[in-house]
């Protein structure tokens, strides 16, 4: 006990040590008079404002809905319960072009509120699927695994219902009228601690009396040893099965034995629509018996690896992460899983993945990203990543189920992830700089798939966005002589003179052409993938500033929408990068369906190959280098005054926001020194420095403990590379000679 007690004690000293090194920092404790006051009133602000975005997206959900004509909302709803529903009329649910996909038993409990749906027009069905989601966004705070902090209870209620109201499948049962919430508020009641395994076994065979795949969660039940809670789930399914029976008995033969289980009713099982197994299977072309017998191995495989991980979870005291992936199991062994039914995904956040802290973010993100955008901002609709994203929500319940490595709750890693270090707060000569007080700059390599996921989805809203900007022929070509006369009043009207050059001359015609089409994009990638593999911690500082430049450059796309030189008529520019254009034609050929062709205020060629620019002769390691890096945007101002695609204004704009890019990121996290190539090169110099301080923290108490037993101490053991300055001053009593000092400064200006 006093051995644990006095290595946790020196291991709390070197972290100690590491932080007045300046090696890495971590965020306030709050040992300051007023933090835990500041601390808590920024909790409840955080509160405050999550509620309230909870309260309107449910809200601007509910209006969504009740805006529409009475015949275009709750379709799925004025389908069963309209005026000549499939539950009104006296055939059979399932006869003719009928949408009704529910068992006999939905159907026979949703013949009561037909009145009550005619005459509210779907209000108060709306308002109460509303108020279900919220009992299931209380549920679901409940029912987290502990130990919960107090900021977690707090806040984990509105954080679920936000979610959930930016999701596909709640925002799709809104729309339908769908009752697929009512199955998982049952399943999730059973989760909370009060619940007997008589009321959780009622529950669970009630969900499967609406969602007989359901029924695999008494699998789950039985294995954990709830073997009561089987009985009764077993008792209620046949129950209420047979009562809807006796009283449709050619409904429930139709449901049962001609569709086996539902199969086959609604949509086409091999529309997209579907994201099971089967309709898997027959999206890529099998069918017949073989697709059948495929589909039961698959089906088998899955439900014996999913239901034991659940059962693994649930016993690991992660019942809602259990839950999750029995529904998942669930959605993937069903014959046709709708988007309403898919809420068992988004439930999967819960699970937690990941040795560091920096990469707990990357399964919830993705998880929440499938569950909220549709495929074409997922995925560039092209050959095999477009067949992904068409089947996203299948492969993440099948990532959730089958593949994705969660913790459990006896992993030390549970709540004491390895923490990322961060660089002292660096002193501005500003008084309110930096604006974000709490942030703290990263010295580690950021996780890749995080990386790739957000700079797709930023390149998507960025290709939305520059999309959907104004694009009103008159106005744009308005702004167009604005910009001519103000640079004839300027004298650098030179973009006709310059663009018949290009055009006269072959080869300058065609290099442009290709300089202009290719290396926009290629450059700035190439560029961050090099900083992210050699320069982590560069990576991190010059990301964002580009970030910033693209949204400033929408705001001008939106504001000022520019007709280019080449799409001014009668002024007799050459487009030599794209070929002529019909300017008689109000949509200029095949272009528009591209982009907005009107976007080009400020110039983005410019604006990027600017910052490309300017992180290349801030990092490169060769003079000639730098210089060739700064002649970068030179040449791209070039190109796109004399392809016709720009004014010079444009550049300046370029230009404009690119500085402006750098300015808001001074103003919010402060100065960021660019480090040393011989230390941002590891990785994240401060995570290896102090992994060694560790080490040699470890080592000296070793020989002094040696010392103190009367044994000879064993000469120091030489360590590879130059030592850390936390280091340096533990073994040489606080001082450091000149190459210490030397390592000590590199490790400085990371932390700086």
């Amino acid at each position: 006990m006093t051995e644990a007690v006095d290595e946790r004690v020196g291991e709390q000293q070197g972290v100690a040590d590491v932080e007045r090194s300046g090696l890495g920092s971590t965020p306030d404790s709050g040992s300051e008079p007023g933090a835990a006051g500041s601390r808590l009133s920024r909790s409840g602000i955080a509160l405050g404002a999550l509620w309230l975005l909870a309260a309107v997206l449910g809200v601007r959900q509910a209006a969504a809905v009740l805006r529409l004509p009475p015949g275009e909302r709750l379709t799925d709803l004025e389908t069963w319960l309209g005026e000549n529903g499939v539950l009104h009329v006296k055939g059979s649910l399932y006869d003719g072009d009928g949408a009704f996909t529910g068992t006999p038993f939905a159907g026979l409990a949703l013949k009561p509120l037909t009145r009550a749906a005619e005459q509210s027009l779907g209000v108060a069905w709306t308002f109460g699927t509303l108020l279900l989601v919220v009992a299931l966004g209380l549920v679901v705070a409940r029912t987290l695994p502990s130990p919960v902090s107090r900021n977690t209870k707090l806040l984990a209620a509105p954080v679920a219902l936000c979610l959930m109201a930016l999701s596909l499948p709640v925002r799709n049962t809104f729309t339908l009228g769908q009752t697929s919430i009512i199955p998982v508020l049952l399943i999730l009641l059973t989760l909370l601690p009060r619940t007997s395994q008589r009321q959780a076994g009622v529950l669970t065979g009630l969900a499967a009396a609406l969602q007989p795949a359901l029924l695999l969660f008494t699998v789950v039940q039985w294995l954990t040893g709830r073997r009561r809670a089987t009985a009764f789930a077993g008792g209620t399914f046949a129950l209420c099965t047979v009562l809807a029976w006796a009283v449709m008995p050619r409904d429930s033969q139709t449901y049962w034995l001609h569709h086996i289980g539902g199969a086959g009713l609604g949509g086409s099982a091999d529309g997209l629509a579907n994201q099971s197994l089967h309709g898997l299977l027959l999206r890529i072309g099998l069918s017949g018996p073989v697709e059948l017998s495929l589909l039961a191995v698959l089906a088998v495989a899955v439900a014996v690896v999913g239901l034991r991980r659940a059962v693994y979870y649930a016993k690991d005291g992660q019942l809602l992460l259990a839950a999750a992936i029995t529904g998942c199991v669930a959605l993937a062994v069903s014959p046709t899983s709708w988007q309403y039914q898919q809420l068992w995904i988004l439930l999967a956040v819960v699970g937690r993945v990941g040795k560091r802290s920096s990469d707990r973010l990357v399964w919830p993100v993705l998880v929440v990203l499938v569950m909220t955008l549709n495929r074409t901002a997922l995925m560039p609709d092209i050959d095999f990543l477009g067949h992904i994203a068409y089947n996203a929500p299948l492969l993440a319940a099948l990532a959730a189920a089958l593949v994705v490595p969660f913790l459990t709750r006896t992993s030390p890693l549970w709540d004491k992830p390895v923490q990322t270090p961060y660089a002292d707060r660096a002193e501005s000569r500003f008084r309110h700089v930096p604006l974000l007080r709490f942030y703290r700059r990263p010295l580690t390599r950021p996780n890749l798939m995080l990386e790739l996921m957000l700079i797709r989805i930023g390149y998507f809203g960025y290709s939305y966005v520059r999309a959907h900007a104004p694009d009103e022929r008159s106005l744009a070509e308005g702004h167009g002589r604005q910009i001519l006369d103000l640079e004839g009043w300027l004298h650098i009207d030179c973009e006709h003179w310059f663009n018949h050059i290009v055009a006269d001359t072959p080869w300058l015609k065609d290099s442009m052409g290709f300089y202009y089409s290719s290396l926009h994009f290629f450059v700035p990638i190439t560029l961050l993938a090099w900083l992210y593999v050699t320069r982590p911690a560069a990576y991190r500082w010059a990301r964002t500033p580009l970030a910033f430049a693209t949204l400033l450059a929408l705001i001008g796309f939106w504001l000022y929408p520019l007709a280019p030189p080449r799409l001014m008529p009668g002024l007799g520019y050459v487009d030599t990068a794209h070929g002529p254009q019909d300017l008689e034609n109000p949509d200029f050929g095949a272009l528009t369906k591209l982009s907005n062709q009107y976007a080009a205020m400020p110039s983005l060629h410019v604006g990027w190959s600017l910052w490309c620019g300017v992180i290349i002769a801030l990092v490169a390691p060769k003079m000639w280098i730098k210089i060739l890096g700064l002649m970068y945007p030179v040449l791209t101002t070039a190109v796109i005054v004399g392809t016709a695609n720009h004014y010079v204004l444009d550049a300046v704009g370029g230009a404009v926001v690119v500085a402006a890019g750098f300015a808001l990121q001074y103003a919010l996290t402060g100065a960021g020194k660019v480090p040393p190539p011989e230390v941002a090169a590891t990785g994240g110099g401060a995570a290896a420095s102090l992994e060694r301080l560790r080490t040699r923290l470890a080592a000296r108490a070793g020989r002094e403990a040696t010392a103190e037993a009367g044994e000879p101490t064993s000469a120091k053991p030489a360590v590879a590379g130059k030592p850390t300055a936390a280091a340096g001053a533990a073994e040489n009593g606080g001082e450091l000679g000149g190459e210490e000092e030397r390592s000590a400064s590199a490790t400085a200006d990371v932390a700086r």
